[in-house]
């Protein structure tokens, strides 16, 4: 969420990073606008009853209980003290308000992102790795998986429905060996702290981490019954399927102040994800590339912001490091203001070769939130411990998404016999074998 001081000082500044993502919402502004100036008109008027109030109070303390004059000043101060109330009341119905509003507002984007509205302006920074090729006409990771009798779409839609998939014998070893393997380069070799949370989060977390009320309609929302209210510490919150390890692994440090001396801080965590795609009906319905749970292990650090933008190249290499331990071919690419998410003030995608496709395809987006984040979950530090706090900046990414990676995997490493080799880096997570045949 936004500085709301900062958004009404600098309407024309706000108007024209929006501008640049493509966010026109001219009425959206001048409401928000009109009812800052609302804001501060109460705050000042209650200021100034406060202090009659108090002083009516003194002179009320002077006068002889016995007197007219006792009951007159009385009778004036409750008048005052009603006025009071009313007026703070009023304050609070429009900071309401207010709070809901900026709720719809999206990050302002980094000056260094590029310009344009869609992914079109995005710009290369680097390419990783030779596109593999092949004498023979490469197959998708649908056809591949089912030959090799390691990806079941058929079963999994009946039991589950579309978008949906079961993995299989080494298909599914594969996945948890992926999952392995990521978290163990993180941990031991990145720093990282691994983290194991829930998948079931209250909607404050979701609402901290932006995911509420922009993307509402993308999210799984679970029923309750008036039983489970009664017995659940959770009850008054709605309860959502986590899209992604980002929501509770980020607010692991809500309302909390950490010290200077604590940050950077790193964690690491696996979790299946959740997401119903709204919106996307007919897009990438084939195969692996958009499902309704997919597994992924994301990386969040935590900063002050001084660090912040070193910490988001760092966070980005990570995520490069598990595609060339991998020998997969990728790319980074720079998201242009207009194509970065809800939240994001910078934001780099990698994009890993699917020669199935012959396309490059995001397996992970490393974004930098400034404060964003921070100030939904009133997540600061201390500077030095005679300081104010601040708020943290946060970062994350995915490190990788497990399922698009065994997918780039099968493509990358076919043979023309239809087997698949195994990275040598997976190797160990494989029982040592080093080709996926059909058994």
């Amino acid at each position: 969420m936004l500085d709301l001081r900062f958004v009404t000082e600098h309407l024309e500044e706000v108007r024209a990073g929006f501008a640049r993502r493509g966010f026109v919402d001219e009425a959206l502004l001048d409401k928000l606008s009109a009812l800052a100036q609302r804001r501060r008109e109460a705050i000042v008027t209650a200021e100034t009853r406060r202090a009659e109030q108090k002083k009516a109070g003194q002179e009320m303390a002077k006068a002889d209980k016995s007197s007219p004059e006792f009951t007159e000043r009385r009778e004036a101060l409750r008048v005052v003290a009603a006025e009071v109330k009313a007026l703070e009341a009023a304050r609070s119905a429009v900071e309401a308000e207010l709070s809901e509003l900026m709720l719809h507002l999206p990050n302002l984007p980094a000056d260094d992102a590029p310009d344009g509205l869609d992914e079109r302006s995005n710009v290369v920074q680097r390419v990783w790795g030779e596109r593999p090729s092949f004498d023979f006409k490469p197959k998708d990771h649908v056809e591949l998986g089912v030959d090799l009798d390691i990806l079941d779409f058929e079963r999994a839609t009946k039991i589950s429905g579309a978008r949906f998939v079961v993995l299989k014998g080494l298909g599914s070893r594969l996945e948890r060996g992926l999952m392995q393997f990521m978290l163990d380069t993180h941990v031991d070799e990145h720093g990282y702290t691994e983290i194991w949370p829930p998948a079931i989060v209250k909607d404050d977390a979701m609402r901290g981490t932006s995911q509420l009320p922009k993307f509402a309609k993308d999210a799984f929302r679970i029923a309750k019954d008036a039983e489970w209210e009664k017995e659940n510490e959770a009850a008054g919150h709605d309860l959502y399927l986590i899209p992604t390890a980002e929501v509770p692994v980020t607010n692991l440090h809500a309302d909390e102040i950490l010290e200077r001396e604590q940050l950077p801080i790193a964690y690491a965590a696996y979790t299946a994800c959740f997401r119903s795609e709204a919106g996307s009906y007919g897009k990438d319905t084939r195969g692996m590339i958009r499902q309704h749970q997919f597994d992924k292990v994301e990386m969040v650090r935590f900063c002050a912001p001084e660090d912040a933008e070193a910490q988001h190249e760092l966070l980005t290499s990570h995520a490069e490091a598990i595609l060339q331990k991998l020998g997969l071919a990728y790319r980074v690419v720079k998201l242009c203001a207009g194509d970065m998410g809800f939240a994001a003030k910078r934001c780099y995608d990698l994009e890993v070769w699917l020669p199935g496709q012959n396309a490059y395809r995001e397996i992970s987006s490393c974004s930098w939130f400034g404060d964003f984040q921070a100030r939904r979950m009133n997540a600061r530090y201390r500077p030095s411990p005679k300081e104010k706090p601040r708020l943290l900046h946060t970062i994350n990414g995915s490190g990788l998404a497990i399922g698009r990676t065994l997918v780039a995997i099968l493509e990358q490493y076919q043979e023309a016999d239809g087997s698949v080799g195994v990275p040598e880096a997976l190797r160990p997570y494989m029982g040592g074998r080093d080709r996926i045949t059909r058994d």
